[in-house]
């Protein structure tokens, strides 16, 4: 496990913390770009550094974490953004679990709350990330900004619709997503690296995550089409 040594020691206090682990170790394969797509411009700056700025508008947070690939130099460049653990693993998951065991190491505590959030999803607004925080700080469990789903769901079968499914009771999750540490920790340890986001892991566990209305402009940027519309935006807003 090896983290930046400029990250100054996470004070241990009573009090719960509220920590922010952005996992930015992928490779943006899906993107059509050349390179990962968190280091690719839109609107004037890297996707990433739109996604930390959020963050950093958000009095609650006490300190942003990004996780990267080991070697990785983008944040040498920026050493403002954030903090950074170059523990990024071959998984999501594993990239957040390195994560959290290097957060406790610096000092971060089991109860602390940590808000992990995809370094893709560069819209999401400091408004939204303090309703999340608002609404879990004080919940047993947690949980995760979210969408209800808008449109007919349908599934599939050999290329043809098989049938209409319900989508009343159905949510698009999002991120940020809101947990206790120590049971993050455990929880990502108990699915395996396939785990797609925290709510599954803590959801494996019996617990039932609370969900957060998010927005559609919170989505994650992933085919090459989305660059267009998340810069749309973002020269929208400024």
């Amino acid at each position: 496990m090896s983290h930046s040594s400029e990250i100054p020691v996470v004070p241990s206090v009573a009090a719960p913390h509220i920590w922010v682990l952005i996992p930015c170790a992928g490779t943006g394969s899906r993107a059509g770009a050349q390179g990962p797509k968190q280091y690719q411009d839109v609107a004037g700056q890297a996707l990433v550094l739109h996604t930390v700025a959020a963050f950093q508008a958000v009095p609650r947070v006490d300190g942003i974490f990004l996780v990267v690939a080991p070697g990785d130099t983008f944040f040498a460049q920026h050493p403002r953004a954030s903090r950074v653990l170059a523990c990024g693993g071959d998984s999501r998951a594993r990239s957040v679990g390195n994560g959290l065991q290097a957060l406790l190491e610096l000092g971060a505590g089991p109860e602390d709350w940590v808000l992990v959030h995809d370094a893709a999803r560069c819209l999401v607004l400091p408004a939204q990330i303090a309703a999340l925080i608002a609404a879990c700080e004080h919940d047993a469990v947690g949980g995760l900004l979210a969408l209800p789903l808008p449109d007919t769901l349908k599934q599939e079968q050999q290329g043809r619709v098989a049938s209409t499914l319900p989508r009343a009771d159905k949510w698009l999750a999002q991120t940020p997503q809101m947990f206790r540490l120590g049971v993050l920790q455990s929880a990502l340890a108990q699915a395996g690296a396939a785990v797609t986001d925290e709510s599954s892991a803590i959801e494996a566990l019996g617990l039932r995550p609370l969900l957060v209305p998010g927005s559609a402009q919170n989505f994650k940027v992933t085919y090459p089409a989305d660059f267009a519309l998340a810069e749309a935006v973002l020269q929208a807003r400024s």
